[in-house]
């Protein structure tokens, strides 16, 4: 591997790609000289070698984009540039699902084959797509185009999905959902995505049924999806926009924390970790960190909201980075979200036009900008602490803790992490109060809450609701159930999460209501599975999912999740070792094992899903033929 990553020069074409982040060419400064970014921004840290290694994703981006895959010579000469050891770099970029360390086609579809997508005929696209372009992973269309396999994209309301990225001078990525084989292969075909006509792709309501039905009361978080124009910051400002944080630049910082307390808002992430405690003055903030990579299987809410509102995430994000102290604010987002991320992009440059980012908002002295990160392709950096690992320019992996993110965060200094959706909720407190939000919902769990629906339901989508409602009324609220009409699962929480059985659809879906019935919230999916699914396929699928996700660090989670989806193998084709009796028992001693000794998240919830299911249904007692497996995209 030495010899392969540093043999060889980049071509001009390569040092472009690499030159275009920094904004200038080599010759102006090499060799661990500090420099501004192309946004200005100076390397965090030190002085010195390596000073400029948080640049790495986006340098890997940038070569990706314009080569399709990291090239040795391209990767050399970045690290040249970064003054960083190539062996480093390469793990870096050998991490990521959506780089590419091996020659490939410039042209490559990745298609969904995840468990919303099972439910909307996955496995038919992908048997066309082998009929047509040849098996997962070969060269098709005279060695211009290939397609992988691929892990969930967070399109799950408009399923099946595919995303399509087109390398070259002028890179080009677009998902197609619904995804039909014939627009795909003329997608890939034609190398240009936006030459295939696709409805409602730029119509944010499409995926806010409540928005389409003109349902306008209730509505706070998602009011102007539908409504106002997400690429206008004048629009936004129409329907209300930049009003909170006018008032918090006005009632001052310890008004915003003392209505956050009020509110008892917690984190929407999972977590559910108080507010005000993370934004307290007194933890002395340097970093503000939105997690934009929701990658849990069935999660799109705050894909939603980032196409349709782009606004008032960077509204919030300011008001966060105001009332913390923060200067400097990263929004990390994840790598399969192209629109999301140009729309981003856009509200982040009209605001500073407008001064509501830079270095005198809105004329009051503040000082707040952001920067976008995006993710390439890795379910564990959802946990914050391998988010940080991945903005720094290392591999994804999960910190032990403590020390925690307000001590010792993102380039080792205090920060404050939220997703989309708490961020959001910060607008109503703002505008309304923190008593006032505090009424809605119940004691336990305060304010509105967006659930994403998929799977077997009549309209698939975001749904805004207090919290307090049941499970069943929320299915109805979205038509009810869909395919053969007689539901026979509900997944709460995503791959993470738990199944829950149609006796239990009067559970109220709050943290405290969920935890009763042994279940989770966790990042609100409701996927609904009608009796025509057979649920060990869908089992397998999460096991397969847990074991390509584990970045690989700790033993529990690397070993644990390989030997549990052997142990589903062997029951789903009637050869267990032993009774079947013993190998569920095994099977929770292993999740047993990663949850107690687990670094992240991902390890300790490994197993959640599974164990729900098998305590509520005997799905292996009588198998006696293994589900088919598809080839996983590398």
């Amino acid at each position: 591997m030495d010899t392969h990553f540093t043999s060889g020069s980049a071509t001009h074409e390569e040092k472009q790609a690499v030159d275009s982040v920094f904004g200038e060419p080599a010759s102006v400064s090499r060799n661990g000289s500090r420099r501004a970014d192309r946004n200005g921004h100076a390397a965090p840290g030190n002085d010195g070698a390596g000073a400029q290694r948080h640049l790495l994703l986006p340098v890997l981006h940038a070569i990706h984009a314009r080569m399709g895959w990291i090239t040795p010579a391209a990767l050399n000469y970045a690290c040249e540039r970064l003054d960083i050891a190539p062996a480093e770099a390469y793990g870096v970029a050998s991490f990521y699902g959506l780089f590419s360390v091996a020659p490939r086609p410039p042209r490559v579809l990745h298609v969904c084959d995840d468990i919303a997508c099972l439910t909307q005929d996955a496995e038919e696209l992908c048997g066309k797509l082998e009929r047509t372009l040849g098996p997962a992973g070969s060269p098709a269309l005279e060695g211009k185009a290939t397609w992988y396999r691929s892990p969930c994209l967070g399109m799950c309301e408009r399923a099946p999905a595919a995303l399509m990225s087109v390398a070259g001078e002028r890179p080009c990525e677009r998902v197609f959902a619904p995804a039909t084989a014939g627009i795909l292969a003329e997608a890939l075909a034609s190398g240009d995505g936006n030459a295939v006509s696709e409805p409602d792709r730029f119509d944010a309501a499409v995926s806010v049924p409540q928005t389409r039905a003109g349902e306008s009361s209730g509505l706070r978080l998602l009011r102007r999806i539908g409504r106002a124009d997400a690429e206008s910051i004048d629009d936004y400002r129409a329907h209300g926009g930049y009003e909170a944080l006018r008032r918090a630049l006005t009632l001052g910082r310890a008004w915003v924390v003392r209505e956050l307390a009020a509110s008892r808002l917690v984190g929407r992430g999972g977590a559910a970790f108080p507010m005000a405690r993370k934004w307290d003055p007194a933890n002395q903030p340097q970093y503000l960190v939105c997690n934009a990579d929701e990658s849990e299987p069935g999660t799109f809410k705050d894909r939603v909201v980032m196409e349709g509102d782009p606004f008032s995430v960077i509204e919030a994000m300011t008001i966060a980075g105001y009332t913390t102290g923060c200067e400097k604010g990263y929004l990390y987002l994840r790598g399969e979200y192209p629109l999301a991320g140009e729309r981003l992009a856009h509200a982040i440059a009209e605001a500073r036009l407008r001064g509501f980012l830079g270095n005198n908002i809105m004329g009051r002295g503040v000082r707040f900008d952001i920067e976008i990160r995006r993710g390439a392709g890795a379910y564990i950096c959802g946990e914050e602490t391998a988010l940080f690992n991945s903005i720094e320019g290392f591999r994804g992996e999960p910190r032990n803790k403590p020390p925690f993110p307000t001590q010792a965060g993102l380039f080792g200094k205090p920060t404050v992490v939220n997703n989309v959706e708490t961020l959001i909720n910060v607008l109503l407190i703002v505008r309304e109060g923190g008593e006032r939000f505090a009424s809605i919902g119940t004691q336990g769990s305060t304010g509105p809450k967006l659930f994403c629906l998929s799977g077997h339901v009549a309209r698939r989508g975001v749904y805004e609701v207090e919290f307090g409602a049941t499970a069943q009324e929320l299915i109805e609220l979205a038509g009810g159930v869909a395919g053969s009409g007689r539901l026979q699962a509900v997944l709460l929480g995503g791959a993470a999460g738990a199944f829950i059985s149609p006796a239990e659809l009067d559970t109220p879906l709050t943290f405290e209501g969920t935890r009763s019935i042994g279940a989770s919230l966790g990042s609100a999916v409701v996927m609904l599975f009608d009796d025509t699914v057979d649920l060990r396929k869908i089992l397998l699928r999460i096991a397969a999912f847990f074991r390509d996700e584990s970045c690989g660090q700790c033993v529990p989670c690397r070993v644990g999740t390989v030997r549990q989806e052997e142990l589903l193998h062997r029951l789903a084709r009637g050869r267990p070792l032993g009774s079947v009796s013993t190998e569920i028992g095994l099977l929770k001693e292993i999740g047993q094992a990663m949850r107690d000794a687990s670094i992240c998240g991902l390890g300790q919830t490994a197993s959640s899903a599974v164990e729900s299911a098998l305590r509520r249904w005997p799905l292996f007692e009588n198998s006696s033929s293994e589900p088919e497996r598809g080839a996983r995209h590398e």
